[in-house]
């Protein structure tokens, strides 16, 4: 069916109510818009689908929610052993249409007959996949578009152990969605009906509590906290988003002496005050940086708006505030906590393999293993429940580059709830040593190399950018260079073929890691270049990695690596 026959049918059929084929009439005249809004279906990928909200096939809405359900719906049918009793815990963040879409997603699965836990407010990603453990559910869904900007939306699922569905389960789901082709089919209960048959329950405080308590039972140091936590000033901001309560609890039982930047405290579909709601970028702490100049906290953490990804400034010696990336925030968490307790024998660490190599070293002074896995945290939810099932490995500490981490075992996802206790307890920590993270980093940085990381984006809109950036990937991965941008390749990893290839010893070896559109080049001089698209946003990934022996000759060698491989990309893009 063509991009035209659908939007027809959108606006003909009984099923769409008159707001959504108000909407579609309204862009008639713009072919270009009704082919972006009907050339496919929103694509639900290995974590989930997200989108820009609005009518139509290719965007979010509560008709493709309904559409993903039903799915879901089947799945947990077909391939989950009492599936049906167990249920689905359901969350949602701030964004336009979270709690619509979420109850929507609820009264799907009731129509079906399968049992929701519906949290009854806002509810941080970490905090449900924590709930689908704790309450035995089969899957989870969280409505959320994570950092996006406002005009997008979400819907992640999580399997029964708490972590995002893996590519062998997300595939059986999207074929599942791909053979609901009829929207007037959908089974849907009204609420009244659904709470009456007891296939819509709600969570709240309990399951909460329950949660942040697990989150302190990962944290050292709690006596020191409740001793010395109320003369350490913190300053945090939620950014609109979910992390607020969750946030300002944990840390306010732990003994810490939290003040909120106001103008962000409370939940804002619109995210008005920043530019982007996402705490890898300083700009998103404008607000908390101008508090700041009064108030003079030691720290200054940010969430972003499902709260699973942190961004912390820190006070340093002469009173300015330095961002530290997700690589360093990292560091310093992974070291603290090899550091300050007892280290099991089977212990582990893991992280992606776009982060950096310096928490290799430092996992490995401490007698650590690290395990590398593919970008995306459900990799390492899914090494989590590994670990438990065989009883070989124990883990301690994973993280990522893009702000997120985690410790413990109570949940299978990022969290920034975690993250900002364990950060904060951290800082304390160092600053009754007379000392600070930030010198701490050096020290580390000193003992093992100053090793820099940066992350470039080309972005490439609509059905042509994405042909773009395949095209350029494939000829990557059939070309195989020797040599990039003038730097000489000594290994290269194709994560789609599964393979690696040393050219010093000529030889080529299978990845033990799930297929993946990745190609990974390590370079002469301790460098590395990942390139990816991204999963969620029309725009290709470059990560570069390089160590040096000093601070001024890594920053240096980072220019110069960046600036050469991004013009060789930009040439081969505008030849493609």
């Amino acid at each position: 069916m063509s991009y035209m026959q659908r939007y027809k049918n959108w606006i003909l059929s009984d099923h769409f109510d008159e707001e959504t084929k108000k909407e579609l009439q309204e862009i008639q005249e713009d072919e270009k818009e009704i082919e972006d809004r009907f050339y496919k279906d929103l694509e639900f990928g290995t974590g989930g689908m997200r989108g820009k909200i609005g009518a139509g096939t290719n965007r979010m809405n509560k008709y493709m929610v309904h559409k993903a359900t039903q799915g879901l719906a089947n799945y947990i049918v077909n391939y989950i052993d009492q599936g049906k009793k167990k249920g689905v815990a359901l969350g949602f963040d701030s964004r336009h249409c979270s709690p619509e879409f979420a109850m929507e997603a609820a009264l799907v699965l009731a129509g079906n007959g399968i049992k929701t836990y519906l949290f009854e407010e806002l509810c941080p990603v970490p905090m449900l996949s924590f709930a689908v453990r704790e309450l035995g559910a089969a899957t989870g869904i969280v409505i959320t578009a994570s950092h996006n900007p406002p005009e997008y939306n979400g819907y992640k699922v999580y399997g029964e152990d708490g972590g995002q569905i893996v590519p062998e389960k997300a595939h059986k789901v999207m074929a599942e969605i791909e053979e609901v082709d009829d929207f007037s089919l959908i089974d849907r209960l009204e609420p009244e009906e659904a709470e009456k048959e007891g296939l819509l329950n709600y969570v709240g405080e309990e399951i909460r509590s329950r949660y942040r308590e697990e989150v302190k039972n990962v944290i050292p140091d709690k006596d020191m906290a409740a001793d010395k936590g109320k003369d350490f000033d913190i300053l945090f901001t939620p950014l609109h988003g979910t992390g607020y309560k969750p946030v300002m609890n944990v840390l306010e039982e732990l003994g810490f002496n939290v003040e909120v930047v106001a103008d962000q405290a409370e939940p804002d579909p619109d995210f008005s005050t920043v530019e982007s709601p996402n705490p890898e970028n300083i700009s998103a702490f404008e607000l908390a940086l101008k508090e700041a100049e009064d108030k003079k906290p030691a720290i200054i953490i940010g969430t972003d708006p499902d709260c699973d990804r942190l961004g912390v400034m820190v006070r340093n010696r002469v009173g300015e505030y330095e961002a530290l990336s997700g690589n360093e925030a990292g560091v310093l968490m992974l070291d603290y906590l090899l550091s300050r307790q007892e280290v099991p024998d089977k212990g582990v660490m893991i992280k992606t393999i776009v982060t950096t190599e310096l928490a290799r070293e430092i996992a490995r002074a401490h007698g650590v293993e690290t395990i590398d896995v593919l970008t995306g945290f459900k990799y390492i939810g899914e090494k989590i429940k590994e670990f438990e099932e065989t009883g070989d490995r124990e883990f301690i500490f994973g993280f990522e580059e893009s702000y997120g981490y985690l410790a413990g075992t109570y949940a299978r996802d990022k969290d920034a709830v975690l993250a900002a206790a364990l950060f904060s307890v951290m800082a304390l920590y160092y600053n009754q040593q007379g000392s600070s993270v930030l010198e701490r980093l050096t020290e580390l940085r000193e003992q093992y190399g100053y090793y820099s990381e940066a992350l470039e984006s080309i972005y490439m809109e609509g059905r042509e950018g994405q042909q773009k950036i395949q095209t350029f990937l494939n000829r990557m991965r059939e070309e195989e260079p020797r040599e990039i941008a003038g730097w000489q390749v000594i290994r290269f990893s194709d994560y789609k073929k599964g393979e690696t290839i040393d050219y010093s010893s000529d030889s080529r070896e299978q990845i033990d890691l799930p297929e993946s559109d990745v190609l990974q080049y390590y370079l002469a001089e301790d460098s590395i270049i990942t390139i990816r698209p991204s999963g969620t946003e029309p725009k290709l990934k470059i990560y570069f990695s390089v160590r040096e022996s000093s601070a001024q000759a890594s920053a240096e060698k980072m220019q110069e690596f960046k600036d050469s491989v991004l013009s060789m990309i930009k040439g081969i893009l505008s030849e493609v």
